[in-house]
Formats: C-alpha cells, structure tokens, sequence
C-alpha cells in the first residue's frame, strides 16, 4: 500500500508534490520520495517519513513535471534502495507504483539474461526495467510501452511513469489499486485519492480497473489497457473540502474524528429516517428491494473494523429483520469456495471503497449470481462503482489510521438496514421501529455527553500503561464491541489484546487473568446486565482489575469494579454506538501515554489495497 502523486502544469511541482505526499502520508509513511522531470530527471528518496525527505532535499531543483510517492512495504523492507521512485537501468524511465505483481520473478529471470541489473529487493524496479525493455524491442513510444507490458503483468497496481524522452507526459495506469486525476487549469494531478489537490481542483476523473491515461499539456486522454480501445472518462464533481483533512486544533486525527462521531451520525442518518414513524428511505435499498425481501440471506463481508461492523450488523439483521446473517473475513471468503448463488444478497463493508480483498470478494459474488450491496464511505471509491447498488456512511474523510468514526456510522447505516428490511418483511412493528428511531435521533446528543468524560478517561488510561495484555469482554451487541476495543488498543498502543464473548472466558482466557491484567468489561444495561455481573464476579474471583462500562448507577457491577465509566442508557440495539466512544477514547490515551505515533502505528496503513 502507498500513496502515490503526480503534478503537470505551470507551477513549481515539488511543494505540490510534498503538500500531496504529507497528505497521503496515511497511506504509508515507512519510506518517500519523489522524482523532478524539467530537461533532465531529479530524483531523491529515503527511508522514513515525508518531513526525512524534505530534509535530504533541501532546495529543490526548479520543475514543473513530477511524481512523489509514500511508502508501506510490501516487497522489500523498507531502506533507500528500495523507496520509490525507480529508475530503469538506463536512468531514462522513473516510475512509483501502489501494488503487487504476482509474476515479478519470472520479468526478473527474463530481465537479468537480457542483461538488466536490479539495486532493489521491488518488484516495481522489475516493472519499470520490463518496460523499458519493451520499449526498445518493440520501438514504440511510452504509453505504448506501458501498455504492451501492462498486458504481460499479473497483479495488482497504480502506477505513474516519466520518461526523460518524451517532456511533458506522464502516463499513469490501474488494476485493482486506485487512481484519481484531477484537472485544473492548465495544470494535471494525479493522486491515490483526492485529498493531494482538493485546494487546486476538485474535477476528477477516476481511472478504472484495467485503464491508462497519458497525461500532457494538452490534457488527459484515457483508454483501455486491453484493447487500446479509447475512454470517454466522466468528469466528477467533489463535495469535499480541504477543513475536513486538516486536523482542525486537536493533537491527533484520530482525537478529532472520535469528536466528530455526534456529527457523522447525524449526518449519516440525516434525509434517510423518518424519526416520528421509524420509516426508511434509502434510494440504494429500495433499488434491489425484490432481491432484499427473496433472499434466503444475508452475508456480511469485510475486513478489521468494518468486519466488527458486520458483527453487530448480524445482530441487528438477524433481531430485526429474523433473517439469517453469516459474516465472513472477506480475505478468507473468496478461498474457501463458498456456497453462493442468486438467493444471496452479500452486504460488503469498507471504509476506504478500496480494500482489496473486500473487492476481490465483491467480484466472486456477483460472478455467483449474488446482489451486492456496498457500505463505504468514499465517493467514487472503487467499491462503490463495483457493487449493484450501495449507501454512503457520510462520515467524511477519516485519516487516523484506527478507524473510529468510521465503525459507528456503519453501525449506523446498517441499523437502517435492518429497520428497512425488518419493516418490508412484516417483522419490525411500526411501535417498535417508532422507538428505535426516536432513540437513534437521541444518540449524538447521548455521545456528545459522554465525550465530556475524556478528561477522566485519559486519567483511567494512565493505569494501563505499563500492561502488556488486556481482556475485554461483551455479551450480545456487545461482544463485537469487545472485538473493536481490543482491536483499538493494539493497533496503536501495541499492548497485546483480545476480545471475547464474556461467556466464553471460562474456556480458556480466564486462565491467563491475575493482579496485572486489566479486564474491560462492557455492560450497559440490558437484557444481558445480570449475566455480566456474574462474569465480572468470576474475574473479581482471580484478583482480576475491572474497567467496566456500564450505565448509570448500576450499583452492583459498581461495586465489583475498580473503574467505571458511565455511559448514557440507550436500546440494545444502538448500544454499540455509545459504548464504543469510551474504548476508543481508552486505546488512544494509552497510546499517547506510551509514546505511540496514534495516527501512524508502525506496520499499517489505512487502506489496504494490497492482499
């Protein structure tokens, strides 16, 4: 995974390129670089982060053509050799690429008789050589170079290529990784996503799978890779705007966004729930409305806390709607030949759009004859074109790598679905979805009151900063939850951390339980209340610490903790969207206690376009 941007115009490229690699830094930041195209190519690159870059740089040499990329390993570790760009062999191709290619031994083995020497462990230094050595045999000019090779590559990629031959183009290419291009005036970008040049332009034109465009002073001209076959792109108009990718006074992204949850509820909702009557009206649900009341059921997909999301989609589906609900890994969905066919309706999950296994797993269902239906929260996003129909989450961009405000607005969406089907279906009384709806409506109030716990929350967290493991534990809607807090702290904190049904503690996790490890126990009321005091007994029983969330004077689980934070009472099924707020406030003070990068924990990156 990686960022990548490009720059065509008028203007000095290199702080473009720089502003737009700082931008995409969320997407990989164990190594940068970027390469300077006026005459002659320039190019520097280092191991580390956009700012290490800027240092070795210095005062950029005056250009107006470039290319920047930001790195996450995935063929080679990350070192100078292998930061992009990268040269061919006789310095006259520079190329950065986002991807895989399967078949990069086989180029290597062909490229090494013909004579070519590798100073990388990439694959991608293969791919930019492969084309160059496709250009001299064939005799053809860049963009055709690209394409011939392209059609030998198995994998996945974006790619943008220069070459000191042919000044003033660019050509850029996709399979299965994304790509934007923007266009200015008198001036051309290229990005991963929009966010390098939302304050330039904000018309776009997304590249599809197997598409390439050459880039020039004249402007974009796209066509298929295959076939060579020309594209008539469509020009889209973005609604974001540069406030929403800025951090906007708090220490770290993924603060802010935890704050901005109230609103990304609000706004997700907002047009698609009427709060009197509990009614839904949502265009992408009432598109495939004959395949949702037929299907024999439902199966939710998706990856890390989209995959949580699911969970408690399951839930929702399977109490409101009484359909059955399977949720599945979708990195393991698409390799054990499941059982799948038109009766289905497969409900993926992605907050980028562009989770690569999700996709790869959205393309073998509908091969299968299943209706597809999307949840993402990025507009244009490759799995928003894939899938047969599909909702927004409207949580705006979110840029910490954990996601957060994320997870609650699919939550959110997928509560609508279950009202929705539930309703159709004869199973959701019209009393019953009037209560969930008035309630829904109440929530970003509830979380805006529970985010005036932060201070005491950071105060808690401090307790946990030398543990180096952590149990958390939920029943019901709530077992996913524990699933996402555990998942919360180790991600950023790196404190290692499971989540379990707290039923299930007895078969194995109470055995590791003593004086250091601290227990996280949610339990709001609710139907479940009751069998969680007996849990929190039994861990109490082995000098277990207690961090419970629970309601508001709830005496009994009180008593047996050594912390409480108390969280606003709400329905079962919406109590997944408050007692989340208080884990991920949790995860990310422990975090900053430990000293933790919170909005780029080491290893990951925030969207996974890679398997």
């Amino acid at each position: 995974m990686c960022g990548i941007v490009g720059y065509l115009g008028t203007r000095e490229a290199y702080p473009i390129l720089i502003q737009g690699l700082k931008r995409l830094e969320y997407r990989g930041y164990d190594s940068a670089g970027v390469a300077l195209f006026n005459g002659h190519l320039d190019m520097f690159k280092c191991k580390g982060k956009v700012a290490d870059l800027e240092a070795i740089v210095g005062t950029a040499p005056s250009a107006t053509m470039g290319i920047g990329h930001t790195r996450w390993a995935t063929h080679g570790e990350p070192n100078d050799p292998n930061s992009h760009p990268h040269a061919s062999n006789s310095g006259r191709l520079v190329m950065v690429h986002n991807g895989i290619i399967e078949n990069f031994a086989a180029l290597k083995e062909l490229l090494s008789k013909a004579g070519y020497v590798f100073h990388s462990d990439t694959d991608t230094e293969v791919l930019v050589n492969f084309i160059e050595y496709i250009q001299d045999q064939e005799e053809v000019e860049l963009d055709q170079a690209v394409r011939l090779a392209l059609n030998e590559v198995v994998g996945a990629y974006a790619i943008a290529v220069m070459s000191k031959d042919e000044p003033g183009h660019m050509v850029v290419a996709r399979l299965g990784s994304p790509l934007v291009l923007g266009l200015g005036n008198n001036e051309y970008f290229v990005g991963s996503d929009a966010t390098p040049f939302l304050d330039s332009t904000k018309k776009v034109i997304y590249l599809e799978d197997g598409e390439m465009a050459v880039v020039s002073r004249k402007g974009v001209a796209v066509r298929q890779i295959a076939s060579d076959l020309p594209v008539d792109a469509v020009i889209h108009q973005l609604k974001l705007d540069l406030d929403s990718i800025e951090k906007g006074g708090y220490e770290h992204f993924m603060l802010k966004e935890i704050f901005e949850q109230p609103k990304s509820i609000r706004d997700t909702v907002r047009g698609r729930l009427d709060m009197q009557t509990g009614m839904v009206k949502m265009a992408g649900l009432e598109s495939i409305s004959d395949a949702l009341l037929e299907a024999q059921r439902i199966l939710i997909i998706g990856c890390g806390t989209s995959w949580h999301a699911g969970l408690v989609g399951e839930y929702l589906l399977e109490d409101l709607a009484r359909i059955p609900v399977e949720v599945e890994y979708a990195s393991e969905f698409r390799y054990r030949n499941p059982v799948i066919g038109p009766k289905d309706v497969v409900i993926a999950i992605s907050q980028s759009g562009e989770t690569a296994d999700t996709l790869a797993a959205i393309k073998m269902a509908k091969q299968a004859g299943a209706t597809v239906f999307g949840v993402c929260n990025v507009v244009g996003s490759s799995i928003a074109r894939e899938t047969h129909a599909g909702a927004y989450t409207h949580a705006g961009p979110e840029i910490g790598v954990a996601s957060t405000k994320a997870f609650t607005a699919q939550v959110t969406v997928l509560t609508l679905i279950a009202m929705y089907l539930g309703q159709a279906k004869g199973h959701l009384s019209a009393e019953r979805a009037a209560e969930i709806a008035q309630e829904l409506a109440r929530i970003p109030a509830k979380i805006e009151s529970m985010l005036d716990l932060n201070e005491r929350i950071k105060t808690l967290s401090a307790d946990m900063v030398e543990s180096t493991n952590a149990l958390f534990l939920g029943r019901g809607y709530n077992f996913p939850v524990a699933l996402e807090g555990a998942l919360k702290l180790k991600e950023i904190s790196y404190i290692h951390a499971e989540g379990y049904p707290a039923a299930e503690m007895k078969h194995g996790p109470i055995a590791l339980i003593d004086e250091q490890m601290p227990i996280i126990i949610v339990a709001p009321r609710g139907d479940m209340y009751e069998k969680l005091v007996s849990n929190v007994q039994e861990v109490k029983a082995r000098k277990g610490r207690v961090l419970s969330i629970t309601g508001m004077d709830e005496k009994e689980i009180k008593a047996l903790s050594d912390a409480v934070i108390e969280i606003p009472d709400t329905l079962d099924c919406l109590s997944p969207l408050l007692t989340t707020v208080p884990l991920q406030l949790l995860s990310y003070h422990v975090a900053v206690l430990r000293g933790c990068n919170v909005d780029q924990p080491r290893n990951l990156a925030k969207s996974v376009t890679v398997e």
